[in-house]
């Protein structure tokens, strides 16, 4: 092979991220082909890859419907005939087909009216032994073909793979040796069933799972070593603390639910360690998550630290501004908040203040890594709607209350928030390095919300309803899926909805809200929808994260078939927040599909949103739930952490033994499954 070639597929394997032996072994066939029998032409099934000979007996050069040439070749056996088709050929292949001659072919056959065919088979050389194994089809790119990985591959697999696991493990859990096990995958025997790939129930990927679930084990336990090991600001329940937690509590309209106490102490005690927290603070929509984080800026503030808070769209900035600051008007506590709709000199005079230490709490969006702000003594870090920013995104922040304190490392505690429950078995292995708090109950004087199903054809009758309600003094939502019409999808935009009712109904107070809009412009409107300025507020998910106006109580979800489970979750969570009885109407369009079906029904049926999350789990699997790009949170490339939960409980178990009585093999074994884009 010339350098050029060799420099060539070089490239190419890069562009698959194949670099190390790991990586090539690691590179589990797609599917597999059986070509290790002949079927005999009356017994070939359709579209299974077979191969078979025959003599031919029939070459001929066809036009076809689009006027180009089509070569056909007519082979036959003993049991019957098969027609081979190519679409496009070169004239040199037609000398290859010589009438009489017998020819070995490979493919998916197909029936055309009565007659079997296959276009573009595989021609084999005649005299070639079959195969003794499967034959692996991998995932490739074009200008590397199926024989060049696979002889790639194969010249790693023959060299000697180790085994990172100790043999008391390997014989304890009944695990299969590690290089018969990736050898297998690769070159299944003949007997073996081609759905290998996709079942994944043989003890070869018991084998793979095992070992991949107890790196990710054995990761945390370092991860978690390593931060307890660090220095952190000791944020004690200390008098002042105390006084202002009481003055605090009793300005309250509300009363402090008991889950909502609870996970408070929870906060509380790791702000109290030597040793930074990161713990994240989760809960249904409208339970009470931000009174229990501005509790924890209270207490760090107390001990003369400045507290951070991130939230995802200046939206939310503005309204946790407005509630904080009415939660601590009675204390001697400084909020403030910076956002794209500030000027200039507010921006700088923001900054000055926090820098000199003036201003205690600190609200923002991206804002606050992407300005030039430092802080005077930054303890606390409180981010919302943690999964909605990525691992640069939250590292950066991170980093914004690392301070080198006399040759040590002092690191910042960390309170991460989400209003999207992760069911249990997700938290438990993906989040394992963070302490969670679970605010399990919502406020007692809550009336639960109304949830209708209505068919599209009976908008108008709604629409009139909405308006009868509004006029009786409430506030409502209308929220559609698109901004403006799109000539491709047949949905209710905002713009024309928000048109439409405000040409009808001329004496309704009504307002338009969606991404395309300024900021500035959106929050003028937000306040204005809060100050019962506006009765019924068109839009679109814009107001999906965090939007609190306790007067509103009707939302009408116009093609809710087209949201997610979630989606319609945290929609619905932007009404029942006051005294008045809340109902949410969705509006379908016939005819739904099978998943747009199960969605209504589980939305319907229940307002408990871990119920909900785990039922999305379950439609959208592990990494369309947690949205992994955004998150950050890297899901696994061969378990599956709710099919696979009795590998995972022995992978934990065998973390502990490794831990205890084999350290030595932690870091191979963490190694063998680190990839260079951070898998693990």
């Amino acid at each position: 092979m010339d350098k050029k070639t060799e420099k060539s597929i070089q490239n190419k394997l890069i562009k698959l991220k194949l670099y190390t032996q790991n990586d090539y072994i690691f590179h589990i066939p797609l599917r597999y082909e059986n070509e290790t029998k002949l079927t005999k032409i009356i017994d070939i099934p359709l579209s299974t890859y077979i191969l078979t000979e025959g003599v031919i007996i029939d070459v001929k050069i066809l036009d076809n419907r689009f006027k180009n040439k089509v070569l056909i070749v007519i082979i036959k056996d003993d049991t019957g005939y098969l027609q081979l088709r190519w679409l496009h050929f070169f004239s040199s292949q037609i000398t290859k087909f010589i009438i009489g001659n017998k020819i070995r072919v490979g493919g998916e056959a197909k029936r055309k009216q009565s007659e079997l065919e296959i276009i573009h088979p595989r021609i084999y050389n005649i005299n070639t032994k079959l195969s003794k194994k499967l034959t692996p089809i991998y995932s490739t790119i074009k200008g590397l073909s199926q024989i060049k990985i696979r002889k790639i591959i194969l010249e790693e697999l023959t060299k000697t793979i180790t085994d990172t696991l100790p043999d008391n493990i390997v014989k304890h859990f009944n695990l299969m040796a590690f290089d018969e096990a990736i050898k297998y995958l690769h070159y299944p025997p003949p007997y073996n069933s081609l759905s290998l790939s996709t079942e994944k129930k043989h003890p070869a990927w018991t084998r793979i799972k095992f070992d991949e679930l107890l790196a990710h084990e054995l990761s945390i336990g370092i991860i978690r070593q390593d931060r307890m090991q660090k220095k952190a600001y000791c944020l004690p329940k200390n008098s002042k603390f105390i006084k202002n937690l009481a003055t605090f509590i009793d300005n309250l309209e509300f009363t402090l639910t008991d889950s909502q106490q609870y996970v408070i102490n929870e906060i509380s005690n790791d702000l109290s360690m030597s040793f930074p927290m990161n713990r994240l603070l989760q809960g249904d929509v409208g339970c009470g998550k931000t009174v229990v984080a501005t509790i924890a800026a209270i207490q760090a503030i107390s001990s003369n630290k400045q507290v951070a808070l991130m939230t995802p769209t200046e939206i939310l900035t503005e309204q946790h501004f407005y509630k904080i600051q009415e939660y601590c008007k009675k204390l001697e506590i400084i909020v403030e908040y910076i956002s794209s709709n500030k000027s200039i000199k507010d921006k700088k005079s923001i900054k000055e203040r926090v820098i000199s230490g003036e201003i205690n709490f600190i609200i923002g969006t991206q804002s606050l890594i992407q300005e030039h702000i430092y802080f005077n003594n930054l303890g606390l870090l409180i981010i919302d709607e943690q999964h909605r920013f990525g691992v640069e995104q939250r590292s950066v922040f991170y980093n914004k209350g690392i301070y080198i304190d006399k040759n040590s490392v002092i690191y910042p505690h960390l309170l991460s928030m989400s209003a999207t429950p992760i069911p249990r078995t997700l938290a438990m292995t993906l989040l394992d390095d963070m302490d969670i708090s679970t605010i399990k109950s919502l406020p007692k004087d809550r009336k639960p919300i109304i949830t209708k199903l209505i068919s599209d054809d009976r908008r108008e009758e709604v629409l009139t309803k909405i308006v009868k309600f509004i006029k009786n003094g409430r506030q409502a939502y209308w929220v559609c899926p698109m901004i403006v019409e799109n000539e491709k999808i047949d949905l209710q935009n905002a713009v024309d909805t928000f048109e439409d009712i405000k040409k009808r109904f001329p004496d309704l107070k009504i307002g338009l809200i969606h991404s395309n809009l300024a900021n500035n412009l959106k929050n003028e409107i937000m306040q204005s929808f809060r100050n019962g300025n506006i009765n019924l507020l068109v839009a679109t998910t814009v107001i999906e994260v965090g939007v609190d106006v306790p007067n509103a109580s009707l939302m009408t979800i116009e093609h809710s078939e087209r949201f997610g489970l979630a989606q319609l979750h945290q929609l619905r969570g932007r009404i029942g927040r006051g005294i008045d009885q809340s109902i949410c109407i969705l509006l379908y369009q016939k005819p739904l599909s099978l998943i747009a079906k199960k969605r209504l029904r589980a939305i319907f049926k229940t307002l408990d949103g871990f119920k909900i999350a785990q039922y999305d789990l379950l439609i959208r699997g592990p990494g369309d739930f947690l949205g992994t790009k955004q998150s950050g949170v890297n899901l696994f490339r061969f378990a599956d952490i709710e099919t696979d939960q009795d590998i995972l409980q022995k992978s934990k178990e065998a973390a502990l033994i490794i831990k205890k009585y084999n350290p030595e093999c932690i870091n191979p074994h963490i190694s063998r499954w680190k990839k260079n884009d951070n898998y693990i």
